[in-house]
């Protein structure tokens, strides 16, 4: 008589904000998997649905409102985690199906409901080997590169942010633990680690940047120390990998990760969100207000190491900036020359202070301020891309395409300047059948436009 396994359970997930609940939402997968569970890529094969939502701004908490109502539609069998979590009282009263609703990285609670709505079918045959709960196992991006999530929570009180009280105060991970992970991810075929956090400059600041030992060396739990370690890993065939740094404050000591970019071990980009310019929209956001001494810094950073990208986002339309505050941002940009820059339109967000500040923008104002600031970075970016023309540029591959009419085999790429998914990308033409996602390869620029570049492999590259 031929043995009857018993059925997995299967867990659906909709994963939504930024990278960091990614990383969340991996790691609810992974515990689950560990626990008898297989995922579904569909609401119709799940026997439960999880909704990762974002509750930055209004707008974000009306996609994640969708996107519940949409797995209640489709499956029905609903729990909410994440950002919006906090909201729990609102969510029932739109969506009373919803099964349970717990708060932002409360992975013990969330696994506890799944459990609950379908439970799990352990047994010999099917959890040989139980796998730890840390450990990230369920990848939600490409095999070749990986967030590393080294902090929770923040320590700053900015008016326009409620991050503070979704996720709560600054909260370190140990530095030997974050190491072991990104080795882990790096032998697994990780060739591009993001770096990421609320305050990755603060990293460490909470638990007094405390040392833990590490392959028989002592490390300390800060930026510095973190950023030298992670620029030693190798993947097993020698490679070193690309290691980004996002949601850098530009506090004194990053000044000592520049030389670490110009030797090599970093990827030459930071991502600084400095949010305006203006020092009187910046006391107003509660944000230091050192423009003068940031562009200085900039120069030095890029004497050091010419080819570093900085990358940053700003707020228009923050209530009491004026013309004047305005065009002083644009006139600062002009003198900072970032390589890459998003903009926001303010949004007020139930709890943040800012909605209590005088002088609130118009609609129309701010829509016509944030046409010119993407009017002005805009050009900065074709003209610093256009500068890379002529040039051999390494660049990690994203996506082999399918050979054309002609026979030819397109890929898509990004450069050290480019994070996934945020930036450009570098677009290749006439690629060798044998490339794969993940390798970096030499690219000779041919041509670029204000977001893009596009190249072609250099017969010598280090793939």
């Amino acid at each position: 008589m031929a043995l009857e396994l018993p059925v997995a359970p299967k867990v659906g997930m909709v994963s939504l904000g930024c990278p960091k609940a990614l990383v969340d939402s991996e790691r609810i997968l992974t515990r689950l998997r560990a626990d008898g569970y297989t995922m579904s890529p569909d609401y119709e094969g799940a026997d439960v649905v999880l909704v990762n939502t974002c509750g930055f701004l209004d707008s974000a908490k009306e996609e994640s409102l969708a996107a519940i109502g949409e797995a209640i539609a489709e499956n029905g069998q609903v729990i909410v985690t994440g950002c919006m979590g906090n909201e729990a009282e609102a969510i029932r009263a739109r969506f009373p199906e919803v099964l349970a609703v717990t708060g932002a990285h409360q992975y013990e609670a969330v696994v506890e409901a799944v459990h609950q709505a379908a439970p799990p079918e352990l047994g010999p045959y099917l959890d040989l080997i139980p796998q730890a709960a840390d450990d990230r196992g369920v990848k939600l991006t490409p095999r070749h590169y990986s967030y590393l999530k080294i902090s929770e929570g923040c320590n700053h009180s900015c008016a326009f942010c409620i991050i503070p009280q979704l996720r709560g105060k600054l909260a370190s991970r140990r530095i030997d633990a974050v190491l072991r992970e990104a080795e882990k991810l790096v032998a697994s075929g990780t060739r591009e680690l993001l770096v990421i956090s609320q305050d990755t400059s603060a990293y460490g600041v909470d638990i007094g940047h405390e040392p833990r030992q590490f392959h028989g060396r002592e490390v300390r739990a800060h930026m510095t120390d973190l950023a030298r370690e992670l620029g030693g890993l190798r993947a097993p065939d020698g490679v070193r990998p690309w290691v980004r740094l996002h949601y850098v404050y530009p506090y004194p000591h990053v000044d000592a990760v520049i030389p670490l970019m110009a030797d090599g071990l970093l990827t030459p980009y930071l991502d600084i969100p400095f949010q305006h310019a203006s020092p009187g929209v910046l006391r107003a956001m509660k944000r230091p207000a050192n423009e003068a001494k940031v562009l200085d810094r900039l120069r030095k950073w890029r004497e050091i190491c010419p080819d570093i990208a900085v990358r940053s986002s700003f707020v228009v339309g923050f209530p009491g900036e004026t013309e004047a505050d305005f065009q002083y941002l644009l006139d600062w940009l002009d003198e900072a020359q970032l390589d890459r820059v998003g903009a926001f339109r303010f949004e007020p967000v139930e709890g943040a202070t800012a909605n209590h500040l005088p002088g609130a923008v118009p609609e129309e104002v701010k829509e016509e301020r944030y046409a010119r600031i993407m009017e002005k970075t805009e050009a900065i970016s074709a003209a610093k891309l256009a500068a890379k023309v002529g040039r051999v540029l390494p660049v990690i591959i994203d996506d082999v395409g399918e050979p054309d009419e002609d026979g030819d085999i397109g890929a898509t790429g990004r450069s050290q300047a480019d994070a996934p998914e945020i930036d450009g990308a570098v677009y290749l033409r006439q690629v060798d059948p044998g490339l794969v996602s993940g390798s970096i390869v030499n690219v000779l620029i041919e041509d670029a436009d204000a977001h893009d570049l596009y190249g072609v492999v250099t017969p010598a590259n280090n793939a």
